[in-house]
């Protein structure tokens, strides 16, 4: 297992990370692995996502107390679904192949089995996302494909669904 960096922290996110996720997805390169496309739709998107933090099911990681990393648990309103939700991470391009995504993650498992009791927790990927690796790792299971599902630079590209059951 790798060692994470000695100035690596994880808090509950607050509404001020919103920024954070901005700068990182003002990169055209880092959006691309998302499912919004226009600026509009990335800007409500980004405020749904640091929205969760108000449930405490956010989590930031942090280097040197500097964002590094966010990650949302996007909890369904529900009762007939609330045993499960899907998630969105993304970590700083120039905090990544350090584990903090891995430690984001499994602290975002951990936050979903404990504090909100959930039965399995989703992750919706278009490859070839840094991401999926990662799931496959931690024992997400695919339970969909579907081939050519998005274009990235004029060449299609499969959108993967995974899910991970607690036991």
């Amino acid at each position: 297992m790798k060692s994470l960096p000695s100035d690596y922290d994880i808090r509950y996110s607050v509404p001020e990370d919103l920024s954070a996720l901005e700068a990182w997805f003002s990169d055209p390169l880092e959006r691309r692995f998302f499912p919004f496309e226009t600026d509009s739709e990335t800007e409500e998107s980004l405020k749904n996502w640091i929205g969760f933090s108000k449930f405490k099911a956010s989590l930031t990681g942090l280097l040197g107390g500097k964002p590094c990393a966010i990650g949302s648990l996007f909890l369904m309103p529900y009762r007939k679904v609330s045993h499960h939700c899907s998630f969105f991470l993304i970590v700083d391009p120039e905090a990544r192949r350090k584990g903090i995504g891995t430690s984001m993650v499994r602290n975002l498992l951990h936050l979903a089995k404990t504090r909100f009791k959930l039965k399995s927790v989703h992750a919706e990927v278009f490859e070839p996302s840094p991401l999926l690796p990662l799931l496959n790792k931690l024992q997400f299971e695919p339970f969909a494909r579907q081939e050519n599902f998005i274009k990235l630079e004029g060449k299609g590209h499969a959108r993967v669904l995974t899910e991970h059951f607690f036991s």
